[in-house]
């Protein structure tokens, strides 16, 4: 008895001769087709819901939204996996009619559309309470931690600010002292140079407290607790037992059916 194998690799063969073909009838995504043809994006505020007269075609809104929307029901986040996902998932290849839009189209169309993304979840959150799928009676509300780009490192808090002048301080001295000794030195070759290292030293660290002051001088303006370099909108936050850079997403579950009414992502 032989083992089951698969088809040869150099044998020519036909996919289905339309795409429609390439998924089923109940697949998700003919429902996530019918309901994005269904809105009105001009009305929901999309950026280039409308093709110029001149220059070069853009994607249809439509197609990205599409894109997104399924990215999000198969936890599928980023940009550059999702352009993967147009050039090998049979799914998305329907969805999209093969048009392959690379990643920088992608994130550059989630940064310039970021309100009328969230209008598309509120526009949906109607839809199901028209079909009475939301029971409005009894809601549960959670928050999910969400680790940022930002590292520890460039997450500047009140305290850690103090403490990083307050050493710059003391290197400082450090450092003058020894260009007060170098002074005293019978080499005047070595004197030099360490006067020279040592001085441009001095003016790296005088630079490094002047920013942590400006620092802490605009959190003390905001009255900010914090402030990440890198996320400008993450927070230092438990999670998971220890502390990371987080975002916090607040999610309202309605109890119904378990459908996600409003979420809000927070800094506290």
């Amino acid at each position: 008895m032989e083992f089951i194998r698969g088809e040869e690799r150099e044998q020519i063969i036909f996919l289905p001769e339309s795409i429609d073909e390439y998924i089923d009838d109940n697949n998700t995504a003919r429902v996530i087709d019918a309901y994005i043809n269904s809105l009105d994006l001009e009305t929901l505020k999309f950026n280039r819901s409308e093709p110029k007269h001149t220059g070069r075609p853009p994607y249809d809104p439509k197609d990205i939204v599409k894109l997104y929307v399924y990215g999000y029901m198969n936890r599928i986040r980023s940009s550059r996996r999702l352009e993967a996902e147009g050039k090998r998932n049979l799914e998305v290849l329907w969805l999209l009619r093969k048009l392959t839009p690379d990643h920088k189209t992608i994130a550059n169309f989630r940064r310039d559309n970021v309100a009328p993304l969230k209008n598309v979840l509120r526009d949906f959150v109607k839809l199901c309470m028209k079909l009475e799928l939301y029971g409005k009676e009894l809601a549960a509300i959670d928050g999910s931690k969400f680790k940022a780009v930002n590292s520890k490192r460039r997450n500047c808090t009140v305290d850690k600010l103090k403490d990083r002048l307050e050493k710059i301080d003391k290197k400082i001295e450090e450092y003058l002292k020894e260009l007060e000794e170098a002074d005293h030195a019978e080499d005047a070759v070595e004197k030099e140079k360490s006067e020279e290292e040592i001085g441009r030293i001095v003016k790296e660290l005088q630079e490094r407290k002047a920013l942590y002051q400006g620092y802490a001088e605009e959190l003390k303006e905001t009255g900010e607790t914090q402030k990440s370099l890198t996320d400008g909108d993450s927070r230092l936050m438990r999670a998971n037992g220890k502390m990371e850079v987080c975002y916090n997403v607040q999610t309202a579950v309605d109890a119904k059916r378990k459908l996600i009414a409003e979420y809000e992502v927070t800094k506290d």
